[in-house]
C-alpha cells in the first residue's frame, strides 16, 4: 500500500512539472529591469549651423549607446533580469531653446520625424535588444514653423512605436495651441497614446507634466501601465514637487513609473548640475524602488513586475483607486471650464508663429479672465 501510495504521489509531482515550469516561464516574461539613465544633456545653442548640430547629436548618440550597453552588462549581472527598457531624460541631444527664437530653434535643432536621428536611435534599440525611451523637439509638416517636444518609445526592431507630444509648456508650441487642426490630423489616439507591448502598455509623460494628474489619468484611463518620464529638473534632498508627484501618479494610477532626469546641461551659461540626480524608478504603489544621486549614472534600475501589477488593478479593494473612479462626477465640471484657450496659434485654419512674449501674455490673461470671475 505504502508503495502504492508513493508511486501516485510521484506521479502527481512529475504531472506537476510542466506546470510549474510553465508558470515560472510566464512569471519571467513579465518581469524585467527597467534602467532611468542619467546622463548630462548637451546643449546645440553654440553650434554655427544645422548641419555643425546633427554631427553633435549624431556623435552624442553613439556615446549614449555604448553607456546603455555597460550599464545593461551590469544590471543584468547584478540582478539576473534582462534590461529591456532604457529611458533618457529630457531633451537629452540639444538641450532647451531659451530666448532662442521658436523657427530658429526649429531649424537648428528639432528632429524630423523620418530623420536621421531617430533611424540612428532606432538603430541604438536594435542592436541592444532594448525599448529605448527618450524626449526631443521635433517639427512637423503639418504645423510649419512651429516644433513640439515630444517624448517617443523606440522597439527593439527600430520602430517608433510611440510618439507623444508634450501638451502642457509654459514657453513651447503645444499641439492645444494647433488643437483644431492637430485633431484633425491625429485624432485624440495621437493626444494621448498608448504603446501595448509585450512588456506592458506604456505611455509617456514630459518633465513638468507630472504635475498634472489629468495627463497621468487620461493616459492609464487608455491602459497605461507604465509612464515613461523624461525630465530636466532641479535634484535636490528635499522632495521637490516633481518627486512628491511622480509618486502620487504612480499609486493613484496603479501604474510604474520610470523617472530619467538630467546629469546637469553642458554647453550653457548655468552651472552644469543645475538640472541633476534623483533618477527614479516607482512601482504601483508609490513605493521608491531605486533612486540616482547626482552626476552621470545608471543607478536607477529596478525590476517591473507586470503580474503584480495586473493582478492588484483586477483585486477588489480600497487601494483599487482605478476601479473605484467615478468620471462622471466631473464631467460638467471639467467640460465647463475654459483656462488656457485653444487654437491660440492658428488663425483662418493656418499656424500663426508667435514670438517668445506670446506664453507670458497668454497666462496673464488667464489670470486676469480668473481674477474677474472671483475665483482667485
Amino acid at each position: 500500500m505504502d508503495i502504492e501510495r508513493r508511486s501516485i504521489l510521484a506521479a502527481m509531482i512529475a504531472s506537476a512539472l510542466p506546470l510549474a515550469a510553465e508558470a515560472r516561464a510566464m512569471a519571467d516574461a513579465l518581469t524585467y529591469a527597467a534602467v532611468a539613465m542619467q546622463l548630462a544633456a548637451r546643449s546645440v545653442e553654440r553650434a554655427p549651423d544645422r548641419a555643425a548640430a546633427r554631427a553633435q547629436v549624431l556623435g552624442m548618440i553613439g556615446q549614449v549607446e555604448a553607456k546603455i550597453r555597460s550599464a545593461r552588462i551590469f544590471i543584468e549581472q547584478y540582478g539576473g533580469h534582462p534590461v529591456k527598457l532604457a529611458v533618457l531624460p529630457e531633451y537629452l541631444f540639444t538641450s532647451y531653446p531659451g530666448r532662442i527664437s521658436i523657427p530658429d530653434f526649429a531649424a537648428l535643432a528639432a528632429f524630423e520625424i523620418q530623420g536621421q536621428e531617430y533611424d540612428a536611435l532606432g538603430k541604438v534599440a536594435q542592436n541592444l535588444k532594448l525599448y529605448l525611451a527618450g524626449n526631443a523637439y521635433e517639427v512637423d509638416p503639418n504645423f510649419p514653423g512651429l516644433y513640439f517636444q515630444a517624448s517617443f518609445l523606440i522597439a527593439p526592431s527600430g520602430d517608433v512605436v510611440l510618439r507623444y507630444r508634450r501638451l502642457n509648456s509654459m514657453f513651447a508650441p503645444t499641439p492645444h495651441d494647433v488643437w483644431s487642426k492637430y485633431l484633425d490630423v491625429y485624432g485624440i489616439d495621437g493626444v494621448f497614446p498608448v504603446a501595448r507591448t509585450e512588456i506592458g502598455a506604456m505611455a509617456a509623460i514630459a518633465s513638468e507634466e507630472i504635475l498634472y494628474p489629468e495627463i497621468a489619468r487620461a493616459h492609464a484611463l487608455r491602459g497605461a501601465e507604465i509612464f515613461l518620464h523624461s525630465s530636466s529638473e532641479i535634484g535636490s534632498p528635499i522632495d521637490t514637487n516633481k518627486a512628491i508627484a511622480r509618486r502620487a501618479r504612480a499609486f493613484e494610477n496603479m501604474a510604474y513609473v520610470v523617472s530619467a532626469n538630467t546629469a546637469g546641461i553642458e554647453g550653457t551659461g548655468l552651472p552644469l548640475a543645475s538640472a541633476d540626480g534623483n533618477s527614479q524608478v516607482i512601482d504601483y504603489k508609490g513605493r521608491v524602488l531605486a533612486e540616482s544621486n547626482s552626476g552621470e549614472t545608471f543607478t536607477a534600475f529596478a525590476e517591473i513586475d507586470l503580474g503584480a501589477l495586473r493582478h492588484a488593478r483586477r483585486t477588489p479593494g480600497m487601494t483599487n483607486y482605478l476601479a473605484r473612479q467615478r468620471l462622471e462626477l466631473f464631467a460638467q465640471v471639467y467640460g465647463g471650464q475654459v483656462r488656457h484657450p485653444a487654437d491660440g496659434m492658428l488663425e483662418g485654419g493656418a499656424v500663426k508663429v508667435p514670438d517668445r512674449d506670446y506664453f507670458r501674455r497668454v497666462q496673464e490673461e488667464v489670470i486676469e479672465r480668473m481674477a474677474k470671475d472671483r475665483l482667485i
